[in-house]
């Protein structure tokens, strides 16, 4: 009979009292069960010598800086099995030729990637991005959605992310070293089988410790007509290295095997039981090897007690740059310029933190140069590779729980959910509530509603949409979202746009229109421009309702006239709307403290407007920068930020307003004066600092005609933010490259940030 090792082990009298050294380093015995996560018994049972599974015992001495086998009570047959180990490794290592082919055909099989419309495949490791698990599952957290909204940053709605929020992660491969039965789980393309891929290479070229790597896809072995059991599909797998029967029997007895399992999820329902039952008796038998089992969250209930489950976590920042830079390997300026754009737009920085979508978005940039103006095409495609594309391209076919639920049906029903829960403010939804929402749809489906016997499980649907497609998330026990805000957003404009009722979409675009001063909602303005095959109808209800925000407020209508006059004034190369617009940026920033001068409506009218700007409007901003130094003196060294900034206000003057250039330098000559040390300047400006900026105030005033002193109340203040960024947002569905006619962007643009006095005029 073969010796097996046991699967308990104990501590020597002479190892608990190195180990009760060791334990010194820990506050208590329970802080160091809590830091390796086994119960407060375990490690008394350590302690006071008696046996404890095997892998606890490891870990335990692994913790306490411990060699285990100087610590361990090792059995009398230890030493043979050692003496076979020994024997095994020289067989192996020593037959070159085996090892070549292992290598081969790991390297063949898994050592490379093609995803999605890559023309050619790549060496895997070429591109290959170490990746984060989380230490606990996400769906099973106890948590409100008051909670969930704190933990994701959704409590002001600045900056809406979906990933990351659960901190407690380690690294995939921290996790294969602590758990020698391993069930990882993870969303659609969150790279489940890119890590295995990785791991098979790693061991097969000797960069992890020594085992054979046994790569299995579940779903092949599930479909295998002539193979029963596992242990005989391993057999097949390493017969093909020419490794004897006697040889593999040493590799799995030792412990010596890698065995990785992919797809669980992939295996047809059928199929599941015999599966389970295969993985459950091949990791009992054959325990002392590792087993690593991929799957996919909430695709089905199993019973693998040995096995500890780990979630693979978003991508975060620094593997998006590290993953990037391995795409564009020998195209540094392509990397940075595509890293750029991502930080600039919040919506794709969030897709960006599934690799898959990742990989979407480097293979658009890579073509195009650029991220598309017109999103929709982009979110197009990344939803149809989780509902259709991705399954497809491997080969997978899934059990459908109704064959009557197309993928156009998916579309709706996603759509009709993202409507609801968006009008109603809510990014995470009990699934109670969602559920009500499948069912409301089914029953309204023309060919369903009429079967009122037709049964219908609205959370096995739920649950199948989540693990099929990961566009639905259990993000707590029993609170769900959309996997990504863009995707919720997405579906949002979809079901606003396709109505096939004139009326109802007539009526759904002047709700639209309505919520313009929400900025919540201006993705999906956007998004339903995009869409539409014709946007006219939209931009110009949009246009006028921007222009009836100021029409009962006529202090705002006086300030629109001026803004008219100051364009007029200045006479440069740019058209006049967007001279207005510059004069906006520069009021707004200065009246309301909001975008602190980036120029973002004047931007939004030309995206390279600052490179075109000609001497009075690079004096106007020039003097606009002494004007608000306010907002920027608290940074490092304000002593020469406040010099250099009179300094290109004084060059700017000299040449275009030699009226202004004795009070710059005025004020350049009180400013020198003062001592050079950057705390004593701040205490200078203290006193000093309001009359400085009035005095060049008055005479901006009456040299340039602006800077003036408006007076706002908070109501008119609010009002003219609102029209600032409704009108940001309708020059950027214009540069969308949204379906408009040139008239009515010509229309909208000659009449930008006009009174309604001037709009009438500009009527007739």
């Amino acid at each position: 009979m073969k010796t097996r090792s046991s699967r308990s082990l104990k501590a020597t009298t002479e190892g608990i009292k190195r180990a009760n050294k060791a334990i010194l380093n820990f506050a208590t015995k329970i802080e160091l069960a809590v830091e390796i996560e086994v119960s407060r018994a375990t490690v008394q049972n350590f302690f006071a010598g008696k046996p404890i599974d095997r892998e606890n015992f490891h870990r335990i001495c692994e913790k306490l800086g411990l060699p285990w086998q100087e610590i361990a009570e090792l059995p009398e047959n230890y030493l043979v099995s050692t003496k076979q180990e020994t024997t095994f490794k020289s067989e192996v290592n020593t037959d070159n030729e085996i090892w070549r082919k292992i290598q081969a055909d790991i390297q063949h099989k898994h050592g490379i990637i093609r995803a999605l419309d890559m023309s050619y495949p790549r060496p895997l490791q070429e591109i290959y991005t170490n990746i984060n698990v989380l230490k606990s599952i996400s769906s099973r957290r106890w948590l409100e959605i008051e909670q969930l909204q704190q933990k994701y940053n959704l409590s002001d709605k600045k900056e809406l992310e979906l990933y990351n929020a659960n901190k407690q992660q380690i690294s995939g491969l921290q996790a294969v070293q602590n758990y020698s039965k391993l069930i990882i789980l993870g969303k659609p393309g969150s790279g489940k089988t890119t890590f295995l891929k990785h791991l098979a290479t790693e061991c097969a070229f000797g960069k992890l410790h020594f085992q054979i790597p046994i790569f299995i896809s579940l779903k092949n072995f599930a479909a295998s007509a002539y193979t029963s059991s596992l242990i005989t599909y391993i057999n097949q797998e390493l017969t093909n290295y020419d490794i004897n029967t006697s040889i593999i029997s040493q590799i799995l007895n030792q412990g010596k095997a890698l065995i990785l399992l992919d797809g669980l999820d992939e295996v047809r329902q059928k199929e599941v039981h015999r599966v389970l039952q295969q993985i459950n008796q091949l990791s009992t038998q054959y325990h002392s090897n590792q087993f690593i089992i991929t799957c996919r969250i909430a695709s089905l209930e199993y019973n693998l007690e040995h096995f500890t489950e780990v979630e693979l976590a978003d991508f975060n920042q620094s593997q998006i740059i590290e993953f990037v830079h391995k795409w564009f390997a020998g195209n540094q300026a392509k990397s940075n310029q595509f890293l750029l754009k991502l930080q600039q737009n919040s919506r794709l920085k969030e897709l960006a933190t599934n690799p898959l979508l990742l990989t979407l978005l480097c293979l658009v940039f890579a073509e195009a140069g650029d991220f598309p103006a017109n999103r929709v095409k982009l979110y197009q495609e990344a939803l149809s590779i989780f509902l259709k594309k991705w399954d497809a391209k491997r080969h997978v076919e899934r059990d459908e729980l109704y064959e009557y639920l197309s993928v156009q049906r998916k579309h709706d029903l996603l759509s009709h959910i993202a409507r609801n829960t968006f009008e109603r403010g809510e990014y995470f939804f009990k699934q109670q509530d969602l559920e009500q929402y499948i069912n409301n749809y089914i029953a309204k489906l023309p060919d369903i509603g009429s079967h009122v016997n037709l049964p219908i499980d609205p959370e096995a649907l739920l649950k199948a949409i989540e693990a099929q497609h990961g566009l639905l998330i259990e993000r707590a026990r029993g609170i769900y979202s959309f996997s990504h805000i863009t995707f919720q957003e997405h579906f949002t404009a979809k079901n606003i746009v396709f109505n096939t009722e004139p009326q109802a979409l007539t009526m759904a675009l002047t709700q639209l229109v309505s919520r313009i001063t929400d900025k919540r909602w201006h993705e999906v303005f956007i998004l339903c421009a995009g869409m539409l095959p014709q946007a006219d109808y939209l931009l110009l209800l949009a246009k006028k309702h921007i222009d009836d925000l100021l029409v009962n407020e006529p202090q705002l209508i006086q300030f629109l006239n001026w803004l008219s006059t100051k364009a007029q004034s200045v006479r440069g190369s740019c058209p006049s709307f967007i001279i207005r617009a510059f004069y906006l940026d520069l009021e707004l920033a200065r009246v309301c403290d909001t975008t602190a001068g980036r120029l973002d409506l004047a931007s939004a009218c030309h995206p390279e407007f600052a490179r075109y700007l000609d001497d009075q409007l690079c004096l106007d901003l020039a003097l606009d920068r002494v004007l608000t130094i306010n907002s920027v003196l608290g940074t490092t060294k304000p002593y020469l930020i406040y010099h250099r900034v009179l300094d290109r206000a004084i060059i700017r003057a000299s040449s275009t307003a030699p009226e202004l250039t004795q009070v710059l330098k005025m004020l350049k000559q009180r400013a020198t004066k003062c001592p050079q040390d950057d705390s004593k300047f701040v205490e200078w400006w203290k006193v000093f600092g309001q009359d400085e900026i009035k005095l060049l105030q008055s005479a901006v005033i009456e040299h340039r005609n602006f800077a003036h002193n408006w007076h706002f109340n908070p109501h008119q203040k609010n009002l003219l933010k609102q029209y600032y960024y409704a009108n940001t947002l309708l020059l950027n569905c214009l540069k969308s490259k949204c379906r408009v006619s040139s008239e009515v962007r010509q229309e909208i643009e000659n009449s930008l940030l006009l009174s309604s006095s001037e709009l009438f005029q500009v009527a007739i």
